[in-house]
């Protein structure tokens, strides 16, 4: 005979769960993780749906799938320890996976992971296709802006979500937005209005500004443009580093590097600091330390933006640095945090309405009362004007993390975080 669990065991099991994920995230009342002060909403109403039954002493899990896309092939990088690891971001995401699973576990849910890996340049929508004709409700993607946009497309025909957790394209956030498209990444904007926020706030005002030649070198050159007027910070001077190609692992590198980059920077105007974008990787890692004026350098080199950082430790964050650290062997890089913040936002839904269906979770993930913790000192929601996740930019160098924005002084009427990337009246998204 089957033995339903009683409700005194129902309410200790959410009880227990509830706690081994704050200790397992951070996020318990007294932990670091809520230092800040930063205020909590309030749970929904507990679900009525009976929990999942039980056969013997085995529990009937109910399954939530999640599938990962990506691109990925290994290329070469001005310095081989910016080479992205191969499972960039997919451990992230399999690190979020076991996180839900501490919760899920005792609400009989089961989440699962399945990831596909296309080459750069390979259509992702036949895989997209599969996954969707697999019962995947939820995908997460690390794609360019184009593929992101048609897998959004696609899985709008299924009713299902989609989780950018790679394009940074400041558009996906403004015209070319979607109704089904759910933002764990950062866009350019929010991170050159976090950068330009800290210099700011040192008054250094005056910058010169270095870009490569290709789209994402522009697209952040761009960003950082805007985020000048923005705050008043002023752009003496810019150049454009052309892609001469060349063959930089050899012997004569180094010396010619040394030699004519300064040399290409000597007719810059007096600035205060020198901003480079070269999101393609093609002469920006060369830049600190060859300047013709002694300058700090910021942008994609020096100084630089992101969601996350491989040393921070604050709020909590040498717990998942550490469980991270457990599970790859390394430590956590930006792309593997937007990959687990996707992953724990259907987790946190999950846990939260007590509930697997799509559809309940897709309502409660975009109503006001979500909220995700994520290590970095505040709760972090969707915009719900173009479905991008608030969230701090952390100011590091390759060693440290030097500052997080959004910084002292910088306010705004509903979150300070909406200070970065484009606020309610600056976009043009229309669902």
């Amino acid at each position: 005979m089957t033995k339903r669990p009683t409700t005194k065991f129902i309410r200790t099991a959410l009880l227990s769960s509830s706690l081994a994920l704050a200790i397992a995230a951070g996020t318990g009342p007294a932990s670091a993780q809520d230092a800040g002060g930063a205020p909590t909403s309030e749970a929904p109403a507990p679900s009525t749906a009976e929990p999942a039954a039980t056969t013997g002493n085995q529990q009937q899990l109910s399954e939530v799938k999640i599938g990962y896309l990506r691109t990925y092939e290994r290329t070469l990088a001005l310095s081989v320890l910016d080479i992205p690891p191969e499972d960039i971001g997919v451990a992230g995401a399999r690190v979020g996976i076991a996180d839900n699973d501490t919760t899920g576990s005792f609400m009989g849910q089961k989440f699962t992971l399945e990831v596909v890996t296309l080459a750069p340049g390979d259509d992702p929508a036949p895989a997209a296709r599969e996954m969707l004709d697999a019962g995947i409700h939820y995908i997460v993607t690390d794609l360019n802006a184009e593929h992101t946009l048609a897998v959004a497309d696609l899985a709008a025909e299924d009713n299902a979500l989609v989780f950018n957790a790679g394009a940074l394209d400041t558009r996906l956030r403004d015209a070319d937005c979607r109704a089904n498209m759910l933002h764990t990444a950062p866009s350019y904007a929010m991170l050159a209005d976090g950068l330009a926020q800290y210099l700011m706030w040192k008054q250094w005002r005056n910058w010169a500004l270095v870009a490569g030649e290709h789209e994402d070198d522009q697209l952040f050159a761009e960003a950082l443009k805007r985020a000048a007027t923005k705050f008043g910070g002023n752009i003496v001077g810019e150049k454009t580093f052309e892609d001469a190609g060349g063959a930089r692992a050899t012997d004569s590198g180094q010396a010619l590097v040394q030699r004519q980059l300064p040399v290409f920077l000597q007719d810059l105007p007096e600035h205060e600091v020198l901003l480079v974008a070269d999101e393609s990787e093609v002469f920006g890692s060369y830049v600190p330390w060859r300047t013709w004026v002694p300058r700090p350098v910021a942008g994609t080199s020096g100084l630089t933006p992101g969601s996350w950082h491989p040393a921070s430790e604050q709020w909590g964050g040498a717990q998942i640095q550490n469980r991270f650290e457990d599970a790859s062997g390394r430590r956590m890089e930006a792309k593997d945090m937007q990959a687990w913040t996707a992953v724990r936002v259907v987790g946190e839904a999950a846990s939260r309405t007590q509930s697997t269906d799509p559809a309940v979770l897709d309502e409660f993930i975009k109503s006001e009362d979500f909220a995700v913790a994520a290590f970095k000192g505040e709760r972090l929601t969707f915009r719900d004007w173009n479905w991008q996740l608030r969230q701090p930019v952390l100011l590091g160098t390759e060693e440290s993390v030097v500052s997080a924005s959004p910084q002292e002084g910088f306010l705004h009427q509903v979150s300070n975080l909406d200070t970065m990337g484009l606020d309610r009246p600056e976009s043009a998204c229309s669902f």
